[in-house]
């Protein structure tokens, strides 16, 4: 039997507060729940290939459907970019990559496509093939850091003579769907587990 003093501590037991700005954390469906934190451009492309990896065993060993799963990729620090649509990367490779310092490895010089939707680099990249758009038409959502991605909007906007925030605007008007623009990556980590998502971290 609890003592009064147990029975008190679990009656006042610390719940987490709730937002508005996070409801959409209990809107994706599914009955597990699992976020993945990157924050370098290895690291979004180890979950790629992890995730993969994760929606393949919970099908096979467990019979369950893509639609079980709740699964948030969170972008953010040098991660960001690569969560950006095709159009960006073909116009802003360069700014972009004056901030991650990851080059194409096969022309050694700054991508003009995200190398993470394309099955061409094989073992050169960390997805090992396993592309974010494949992963987005399984249901995986995109949780985009704000923070960060002002700052390439503002390092954009400073090598092609346009304002920080029309580059914003193309930002993320490029994002792919399931993809959210969050006030920040490291933020969206916390409130993550506090809907309840177990955590791994990629780097």
């Amino acid at each position: 039997m609890a003592t009064p003093a147990l029975q008190a501590q679990s009656a006042g037991a610390w719940q987490p507060a709730r937002h508005d700005l996070d409801s959409w954390y209990d809107q994706v469906p599914g009955s597990h729940r699992f976020v993945v934190d990157t924050f370098t451009p290895d690291g979004f492309g180890n979950a790629l290939a992890f995730l993969n990896n994760f929606y393949n065993t919970n099908g096979n060993a467990y019979g369950l459907k893509d639609t079980d799963l709740a699964v948030v990729l969170i972008a953010r620090h040098q991660a960001t970019p690569f969560a950006y649509g095709e159009a960006v990367w073909a116009k802003y490779g360069g700014p972009i990559t004056a901030r991650t310092n990851f080059n194409d490895p096969k022309t050694k010089q700054p991508p003009t496509i995200n190398m993470f939707n394309s099955t061409a680099y094989g073992p050169a990249l960390s997805n090992r093939g396993n592309t974010l758009e494949s992963l987005v038409k399984r249901g995986l959502r995109l949780a985009v850091c704000q923070v960060s991605t002002r700052a390439y909007a503002g390092a954009i906007a400073m090598a092609n003579g346009i304002t920080p925030d029309a580059a914003l605007n193309e930002i993320v008007a490029s994002l792919p769907m399931n993809a959210r623009l969050v006030p920040a990556g490291i933020v969206a980590v916390n409130r993550a587990q506090e809907h309840g998502y177990s955590l791994a971290i990629m780097s």
